[in-house]
């Protein structure tokens, strides 16, 4: 990963984080992206080992900050090698008690930042890869994919449509050496999740998993490491799931 430059979305925290930790320890130049929490982004920037690593703000829900996210990113650090799509939201919105106007909201907002945000910046991500000679694209998707997601179905169908669009991506980008996959994960310790996952839900979402846990950032991370590293092009195309099987019917 020497000097390779690595787009991770949504990296101020939680698997975002975690992964530009991992990239930059293996010498890769990261560029941190962010929407609101720009505090955030500079303590992720000041923990990564290394130089060159650089900020970028960018609301990936509205279409010219998702275009121009990718011109600054070339323009500041002149090559993206790597993306990782992480960004992304979560809106209540239960189909039974939800007015139509929020369930429009809810869908209009998730759907953009989740899956048009991110057909985005892969399009653009994937041009440059093109000019460069190759590169690899990981999109982080959700285990709501294949569960669904009763409170929040909009964020369940972006995700479904991120694995599509991943998968889509690997057929059409393979003959420019552009190498697509595809992450799903289920709850992950983070510190977004923590309020939920000590409090007295905890134990009824660890037993999701016949593992009885969650995952780590950490684990996620290396996860995206290993399909960003060389020697995993026949994986292109492919979903993996780092969720402790709990996307599995019992």
């Amino acid at each position: 990963m020497n000097d390779r430059v690595v787009l991770i979305t949504g990296s101020s925290r939680g698997i975002g984080r975690a992964a530009a930790l991992q990239f930059a320890q293996t010498g890769a130049r990261v560029a941190v992206h962010y929407n609101r929490d720009r505090r955030s982004a500079e303590e992720t920037l000041a923990a990564l080992p290394g130089s060159g690593h650089m900020t970028f703000q960018a609301d990936l829900g509205v279409t010219a900050d998702a275009r121009r996210l990718i011109g600054d990113v070339l323009q500041r650090m002149h090559r993206i090698d790597v993306l990782v799509n992480n960004a992304g939201i979560w809106i209540d919105h239960p189909p039974a008690t939800t007015s139509f106007d929020d369930w429009v909201e809810a869908w209009e907002k998730t759907i953009g930042t989740n899956l048009m945000g991110a057909a985005y910046v892969a399009h653009g991500a994937a041009m440059a890869m093109i000019r460069q000679g190759g590169g690899r694209i990981i999109n982080i998707t959700s285990r709501g994919a294949f569960r669904g997601e009763p409170d929040g179905p909009a964020y369940a169908a972006s995700k479904a449509g991120m694995n599509a669009m991943s998968q889509s991506l690997a057929k059409a980008l393979a003959p420019h050496k552009i190498c697509v996959f595809a992450i799903a994960p289920g709850w992950v310790d983070t510190d977004m999740a923590k309020p939920l996952l000590e409090g007295p839900d905890g134990d009824a979402i660890r037993a999701q998993s016949p593992m009885n846990r969650v995952a780590t950032p950490k684990e996620v991370a290396r996860t995206i490491l290993f399909l960003a590293s060389e020697g995993t092009d026949a994986l292109t195309g492919c979903i993996i799931d780092v969720n402790c099987a709990s996307y599995l019917r019992t």
